[in-house]
């Protein structure tokens, strides 16, 4: 290889990740020198390896989470060279992640999500939030995120945030907000909102039943309560109202802005795509006609190539919008109180609202729908050769009228005409690609034209909208709705019924169902199972809890709490927050028995504390949100480190005002 290639190649390791696998190494020995069995030294260092590998993002997370699972897998083979009896991981256990309750729960509301989103439901809620919210994070991500919490207060947060997930997608495609703006205080809100309900997380559900094991090893003197549906409420909406009001304060400083992986609508950045081609900055805008307005009276015609601006919709008090062929032609009259969406460039758009006295408002109001992404937006259609069109000019053939395409640009031989440059009087000439704007549906139906080529293929199509199938999806929505809420089927169970009714109804092929599911996502989560297992059945996770325990069993009754849902944060990162609860409720009744304390309340604490899981995509929400957002681990421990200490102070803060 030569000496110049080399040197450019990239090195698989940083100077920083290296130094911090330098330390991460001595954690693991200082840790196996201390532990009581060889079994816990290898699960530590194990533990120490997963956390290295998420904290410092050497590669991806689920290709680390995969590499665990796969390393668990082969201490089978390793055990005699390992010191050990038997592998960590029974190989016949190592798969059941991909079969578990959860990760089948997550697949099964990721197709539901779809389903909905597929019949326009999801896009009239965001219709409905962005008329309350307006286009502002700060009046947005609060309507989206109290809405979650109550959701995800009766239901599983997982089935709430992935039936937002659309929701937030078409809404950041409408307002210009970065998915990453908008999705984690949606997941982290979703996370929080669990704890406003005994049966809005898994661990609150399993409380009271281990509360009642706990009471048979008690005298009777010691028997704890049971807790009842809204026991948990006042502390579960403190945390919603603190989670609300972090992103509200600090979420410009610690949210990221990134490109996420998916595009949920397509068709949503062809303005930015124009931009980058073509050199053009158009915006859709909408301009209200006064009645002073010397506009009035006016025709399109007179004014659109002179200020270089494009009417693509008008609306009259009283009337429907008018969009689309039929529709605007050069020759409509400009009335008072009309409604103007309006295609244009920033410098040209404010010099037609000054010279004509306009109200420009600054959000979309009366074409929310009509003109969103997922129904219209700007496209490039070629003139092949032997189009009957060449020759004649866009102005000759009334194409905005005819044919529903409003041209902004023409390019040719190199060089981009546009509005103002007299583009609708130019002869079209084999080979010229006009700029658009245009209902998808409209340019669904130029494509079957001989006289047009059409370039933009990514669009939302309409067989893909099956707005007809609106009342299956909402019924088999509400079938799985009501069996996860009224019955004591599985969650997994309850989740793909409603799933599976969406595809046999024809709500989703069974393909799109498999597109709607993230991949990243199940792997993610089915993989990290088995060190969930491998911590709680070796030992180690007991063995930790004693060590944190022992340092505190004198302090406070507070401190001692505090402890318990440090603790309780801490395990349910590595494994499940199911396992973490049972097995921390035990301990933390034995505990607060012999410091005096009140152990329902500690047994809760612990169940609470299972919730708390910010820093690292191992909750099933964080890793629902991660692949859509583009989010990395970084963004998570930046933005979920200060969520965790917040969640613990308001937690234990709330527990002693009303406990």
């Amino acid at each position: 290889m030569p000496s110049s290639i080399a040197s450019h190649k990239k090195p698989l390791l940083s100077k920083k990740q290296l130094l911090a696998a330098g330390l991460f190494a001595l954690l693991a020995l200082y840790l196996a020198l201390i532990v009581p069995t060889i079994e816990v030294a290898w699960v530590s260092t194990i533990l120490v390896l997963t956390i290295y590998l998420f904290a410092f993002e050497v590669v991806s997370v689920d290709v680390a989470a995969i590499t665990v699972m796969v390393l668990l897998g082969l201490t089978t083979l390793l055990a005699p060279m390992m010191g050990l009896e038997a592998g960590l991981v029974d190989n016949r256990q190592l798969f059941n992640g991909f079969s578990s309750n959860a990760v089948i729960s997550i697949i099964a509301v990721m197709i539901i999500g779809a389903g909905l989103d597929r019949t326009g439901m999801m896009s009239r809620v965001a219709t409905l939030i962005l008329n309350v919210g307006g286009t502002t994070e700060k009046r947005i991500i609060p309507i989206i995120s109290s809405t979650v919490g109550f959701i995800s207060s009766f239901m599983q947060n997982v089935g709430a945030a992935a039936l937002f997930l659309p929701v937030v997608s078409r809404i950041s495609a409408r307002s210009g907000l970065p998915m990453s703006r908008l999705l984690m205080p949606m997941g982290f809100t979703a996370i929080l909102g669990g704890t406003m309900t005994m049966v809005g997380s898994s661990p609150l559900i399993l409380l009271n039943d281990l509360i009642l094991a706990s009471n048979q090893a008690l005298p009777e003197t010691q028997q704890m309560e049971t807790w009842g549906l809204f026991s948990v409420t006042p502390v579960g909406v403190a945390l919603v109202l603190t989670g609300i009001a972090y992103f509200m304060v600090a979420g410009r400083f610690v949210l990221p802005t990134h490109s996420g992986e998916d595009a949920t609508v397509k068709g949503v950045d062809s303005m930015h795509y124009f931009h980058e081609v073509y050199g053009v900055d158009y915006g859709i805008h909408e301009l209200v006609v006064v009645d002073q307005s010397t506009l009035v009276g006016k025709q399109f015609d007179e004014v659109e190539n002179r200020y270089s601006v494009r009417i693509i919709a008008t609306k009259l008090p009283g009337e429907a919008p008018r969009v689309g062929p039929g529709a605007l032609a050069r020759d409509v009259d400009i009335q008072a109180g009309m409604v103007l969406g309006v295609v244009a460039e920033p410098a040209h758009l404010e010099q037609f609202v000054s010279t004509f006295q306009l109200k420009q408002r600054d959000m979309m109001r009366t074409f929310t729908e009509d003109l969103s992404p997922n129904k219209s937006g700007i496209a490039e259609v070629v003139i092949p050769p032997r189009s009957a069109l060449i020759g004649k000019s866009a102005r000759d053939l009334w194409m905005r009228k005819i044919y529903g395409l409003a041209m902004v640009g023409l390019h040719r031989n190199g060089e981009t005409l546009r509005e103002g440059d007299d583009v609708r009087n130019q002869p079209l000439m084999a080979g010229d690609t006009l700029m658009v704007h245009t209902s998808w549906r409209d340019l669904e139906r130029i494509e079957k034209d001989r006289d047009f080529v059409v370039v933009t293929t990514e669009f939302p199509r309409e067989e893909e909208m099956r707005p007809h199938k609106i009342l299956p999806a909402a019924i088999f929505f509400g079938i799985a709705l009501f069996m996860v809420l009224f019955t004591d089927i599985r969650l997994s169970v309850a989740l793909l019924t409603g799933a599976m009714g969406m595809v046999l109804s024809g709500v989703l092929s069974i393909d799109e169902a498999y597109e709607a599911v993230s991949w990243k996502t199940v792997f993610l989560l089915a993989s990290l199972i088995p060190l969930g297992l491998a911590v709680e059945t070796s030992g180690t996770a007991r063995w930790i809890a004693e060590q944190v325990l022992e340092v505190v069993g004198a302090q406070p009754l507070w401190v001692i709490q505090t402890a318990i849902a440090i603790l309780a944060t801490f395990f349910t990162l590595v494994m499940s927050n199911v396992g973490a609860t049972v097995l921390l409720v035990p301990l933390a009744v034995n505990i607060a028995i012999g410091a005096g304390g009140d152990p329902a309340v500690f047994a809760l604490t612990v169940a609470i504390a299972t919730s708390n899981s910010f820093l690292i995509p191992t909750h099933q929400v964080n890793a629902l949100i991660m692949g859509p957002a583009g989010y990395r681990v970084a963004d998570f421990i930046r933005a979920g480190g200060v969520m965790t200490v917040l969640f613990i102070v308001v937690q234990i803060t709330a527990m002693s005002l009303f406990f």
